[in-house]
């Protein structure tokens, strides 16, 4: 992963890690159902783009390498690790 992408995550990572701190607080102090749903969903848009970040980022860095290897077995390796990182990611 480059600098630039592995900077940006660990930001967007702490923010959400305190998005998820917020929502334990406002359980805890037995706050409105709407607040805390809010702060759920803002957390999970966050996470989202996260992923869609990270994968982004590993496209770019192994995908050229991998998927134009010249082993049949490297590129089908890739080739369903990406099918099954998309699966997991749509999975609801």
């Amino acid at each position: 992963m480059k600098k630039e992408h592995s900077d940006c995550l660990k930001t967007a990572v702490k923010k959400s890690a305190g998005m998820i701190k917020k929502i334990e607080k406002l359980v805890d102090e037995g706050a409105y159902c709407v607040d805390i749903v809010q702060q759920v969903n803002a957390t999970i848009g966050l996470l989202k783009s996260i992923n869609t970040k990270l994968l982004e980022s590993h496209i770019k860095c192994c995908w050229s390498k991998k998927l134009l290897s010249k082993d049949p077995k490297e590129v089908d390796a890739f080739v369903k690790e990406l099918v099954r990182t998309r699966d997991v990611s749509t999975r609801k």
